[in-house]
């Protein structure tokens, strides 16, 4: 098993990770988390020990250097920055393609908040390495003009009880060209916190890698 804390290079920037690769991994999958979070999120971290017991890599890692935590905390300025978030991605998931211990294995991402804009818009730019997408309570709306531009299936859970982001998951799924789901978890608000309800997010999540990461698309397919 890889398990090890990474520095993941981004432009100037050398972003903080954590990367666990069970042995017989069938892919890794690289974690986006929402707006004023960080690769410690428990959410994601759960879903990401769900998924390692499935079988398959992940990499939790900060989108924002430290500074940029540190000032995004007073103005909120790198949260809703798509562009840069999205771009920290691709890079992320080159990385692992340099990585002669994850170079074979395919690439999936699970975006979370306006992390799953950023994910969307990282899967349109590099279809032939991202496999599948999972979005939690996310934003996919934001990805705007790249979402007929994703290639990849995609999964989009959301909150039965999450009105407002549950309307925008629909719509930005009517702009999807791929195959796509959204996975409604009834009575479930935005943040996942009822009984059970994050445990079905890891569920689905778990089984639409199983059933999509490395095909189509995917690692050395046509892009």
């Amino acid at each position: 098993m890889i398990s090890e804390s990474v520095t993941v290079p981004s432009g100037e920037a050398g972003l903080a990770g954590d990367l666990v690769v069970p042995a017989g991994a069938r892919g890794v999958v690289v974690f986006a988390h929402g707006s004023g979070s960080s690769r410690l999120s428990p959410r994601n971290r759960a879903v990401a020990e769900a998924l390692r017991r499935a079988g398959f890599g992940t990499l939790l890692m900060d989108l924002l250097t430290e500074d940029e935590e540190r000032r995004d905390s007073v103005t909120a300025e790198y949260r809703f920055d798509i562009g840069l978030l999205a771009r920290r991605l691709v890079d992320a998931v080159d990385w692992l393609e340099q990585r002669p211990d994850t170079a074979d294995l395919p690439a999936g991402l699970f975006g979370a908040s306006t992390g799953a804009a950023a994910a969307l818009v990282a899967a349109a730019e590099r279809p032939r390495r991202v496999s599948a997408v999972v979005s939690r309570g996310g934003r996919p709306d934001l990805a705007d003009a790249a979402l007929p531009l994703v290639a990849a299936p995609v999964l989009l859970v959301v909150g039965g009880d999450d009105g407002q982001v549950l309307g925008l998951n629909r719509r930005a799924a009517e702009a999807l060209s791929a195959p796509h789901t959204v996975h409604v978890v009834p009575g479930a608000t935005h943040l996942f916190p009822e009984p059970g309800a994050l445990e079905e997010v890891a569920e689905a999540a778990a089984g639409w890698f199983r059933d999509h990461l490395g095909a189509g698309n995917g690692c050395g397919s046509p892009a």
